[in-house]
């Protein structure tokens, strides 16, 4: 490794960053999967990337517990159906039919499945940057989520995260220690059909909304008075 290099750390060709701005935008919540299975090499070579994820204090407190038995995953089938059905009671009319119609989960046809857990009290890291926000446990995890969700994208794999599932349950299912709280679970597969447009977009559910509802400036958000303060102290 030249001085250089290690100075400037990688140079990323305009290539490089032109792909990488597609694999964001292909990269979707798929919940229509082939069953072809995905070799051991690959979903290995998935688990490693995302191991590379960073995390508060270098503690990587995410725990991938890889469904494999069918009556593990019966179980949270059964879980998801449960909890569908009560996210459907609160919706009325026109929204209620809507609901009924989306296919929200792949847990019938993903060939790799993943409960996703993390470790609240890790004894790696230490306690390093979380002892006034131990949430940021669960953030890593989410982060760790996102590198599997973009790796497994380049290689034409999807990746499903079900959300509508009792989490106090789900870890009594595998017996995993109290300290580990739920996260996600994951459907893994390569997708029936590859859209550019969200799912909840083509249906009519959601549409996405432009950037700059969600990027805020300081100034916008403080006081009246303190903007006409700052307005003023800007013009003298």
């Amino acid at each position: 490794m030249n001085d250089a290099f290690v100075e400037n750390g990688p140079q990323f060709s305009e290539a490089f960053n032109h792909d990488f701005e597609l694999l964001l935008k292909w990269r979707r919540d798929v919940r229509h999967f082939k069953q072809d299975i995905i070799d051991r090499e690959t979903v290995d070579e998935l688990l490693r990337l995302t191991d590379l994820s960073p995390s508060v204090g270098n503690s990587q407190p995410w725990r991938f517990i890889e469904m494999s038995q069918p009556a593990n995953r019966e179980a949270v089938y059964l879980n998801f159906q449960q909890a569908n059905s009560e996210a459907l009671k609160g919706y009325k009319g026109e929204r209620a039919e809507s609901y009924a119609k989306l296919k929200l989960q792949g847990l019938t046809d993903a060939p790799l499945q993943f409960a996703v857990f993390c470790d609240l009290d890790p004894t790696q890291g230490s306690g390093l940057g979380r002892q006034t926000m131990p949430e940021t446990l669960a953030y890593s995890c989410v982060s760790a989520i996102n590198c599997l969700w973009l790796a497994a994208r380049a290689k034409g794999i999807g990746v499903g995260w079900v959300s509508i599932l009792n989490p106090d349950s789900i870890g009594q299912l595998f017996g995993v220690p109290e300290h580990w709280k739920f996260v996600a679970y994951l459907c893994i597969g390569y997708p029936c059909e590859n859209n550019e447009v969200p799912e909840l977009q083509r249906t009519g559910w959601q549409a996405r909304t432009a950037t700059e509802l969600r990027m805020l400036k300081d100034i916008d958000l403080v006081r009246p008075e303190a903007k006409q303060e700052s307005s003023s102290c800007q013009s003298k």
